[in-house]
């Protein structure tokens, strides 16, 4: 006896849900555009007019100790005092939620456009998301007839959009959620809504002038075998210090928590980013993204030495400054590491193409942070500009998904429910924390 067929919406229903659709897209690509604007503008005075005034210059030693350390203090004060404590703690959500209330949007607005501006080892995803998320479920849920649920998953995806600068970035991370969607209709019917607001988005986002993971390598040419060793050589080393990472992300993150209130380990963790910044220097900070632009425009400027210190030097900083507490996303940064080290494997592996090495190195890591390898291929082949490596790319994941499906994923799990039993007035700093 077959199954009854259930139907997807209609084309009336899509039609008119694409309204709130792209309306959705396009205001998760302005309140985007507008803290990257402000982030920009703090960076400059914090990083290249208030250090000439003292003789100082963004790579002075002194210079980036001291305003991690500030970033960590003001941000630590924020997350303690200001209410709604700057939303959950970013090391334990994922891009999907959970979502604040209004009261914390105030307080991650200003920790992340501190974070952002400071050279905190952080993305803004995870709190953009939530943000765009939180304002489009109070804004639309009383003027459109769509479950708050649809509404955060349009504002995931037009964040998403405008966060890659294209729509395909969306539709890809979509694709692996779609499976558990109990609505009828065809994988497009699915996609529709969400393709409406990452392309709404994307495009808002690209008229605005926003930058996007998209460079220009030397292409791969034709496809040698070597080239599948080679790269897998490449994407295993990268997927496992991810998982090495992703071990360590939950230990890490105790230690810090371990201490008697969120200011002390706010605090504490710019100090070490600005110890870390000082060993590694201007392109180990900030969130990753034109630093491994800066990286890509001249790759043969920097010995295999130094492009497994920048790689190093960037994770150590990307756990420290997720398990300290500040908030931002992970998928940034690691783009930056993925990057280095298919730098790195291309100088020391003879013949591989500097785009499959790239692509690869980015792969590998990124697999292990999103645990997507449709979003991870688009991320290696956005890098490099080659879609020549598609097909490697394909090849190449499989023994690398092989590797990481089972292994850490690079997200600390939230406490158990009876640790909020815990007695005594430590009780309230942990919920804040």
């Amino acid at each position: 006896m077959s199954e009854p067929v259930t139907t997807g919406p209609s084309v009336r229903q899509l039609a008119t849900l694409a309204i709130p659709a792209i309306a959705i897209g396009v205001g998760s690509a302005l309140t985007l555009r507008l803290l990257n604007g402000l982030a920009e503008i703090l960076q400059g005075f914090l990083w290249t007019t208030l250090p000439a005034s003292f003789g100082a210059s963004e790579a002075t030693p002194w210079w980036i100790f001291t305003v991690l350390t500030a970033t960590g203090i003001a941000v630590g004060a924020i997350v303690w005092l200001v209410p709604g404590h700057a939303g959950p703690d970013s090391a334990m959500t994922e891009l999907t939620g959970p979502f604040p209330g209004l009261k914390a949007l105030p307080s991650i607005a200003l920790v992340v456009l501190l974070g952002l501006a400071g050279g905190v080892s952080l993305g803004p995803e995870n709190p953009i998301i939530a943000i765009n998320a939180a304002l489009s479920m109070a804004l639309l849920a009383r003027f459109a007839k769509v479950p708050p649920q649809q509404i955060a998953a349009l504002a995931i995806a037009g964040t998403i959009g405008a966060l890659f600068g294209t729509p395909v970035a969306a539709a890809l991370v979509f694709t692996g959620m779609v499976g558990a969607m109990k609505s009828g209709g065809s994988l497009w019917d699915r996609l529709f809504l969400p393709l409406a607001a990452a392309g709404a988005g994307a495009a808002t986002m690209d008229l605005l002038g926003g930058a996007k993971i998209a460079f220009t390598l030397e292409p791969m040419g034709t496809l040698e075998p070597i080239y599948l060793l080679t790269g897998l050589v490449v994407a295993a080393v990268s997927a496992l210090l991810g998982i090495a990472a992703a071990w360590v992300f939950p230990y890490l993150h105790r230690v810090f928590h371990a201490l008697p209130h969120p200011f002390i380990g706010i605090a504490l963790g710019g100090v070490v980013l600005g110890l870390l910044g000082m060993l590694g220097g201007p392109l180990t900070l900030f969130k990753g993204l034109d630093q491994a632009g800066q990286l890509l425009s001249d790759p043969d400027a920097y010995t295999p030495g130094q492009l497994a210190g920048f790689a190093g030097v960037k994770v150590v900083a990307l756990l420290v400054a997720a398990s300290a507490g500040f908030r931002g996303g992970r998928i940034f940064p690691v783009v930056f590491i993925g990057t280095a080290l298919g730098l790195l494997g291309y100088a020391v592996l003879p013949d591989l193409p500097i785009s499959l090495a790239v692509a690869c190195g980015a792969m590998g890591i990124t697999l292990v942070a999103t645990r997507d390898g449709w979003i991870s291929i688009f991320i290696g082949v956005a890098l490099c500009g080659d879609m020549g490596v598609i097909a490697p790319l394909c090849l190449i994941i499989l023994p690398i998904w092989l590797m990481v499906t089972k292994a850490p994923a690079l997200v600390v799990e939230a406490p158990k429910a009876d640790a909020a039993l815990e007695p005594g007035p430590r009780r309230g700093l942990a919920a804040r924390w």
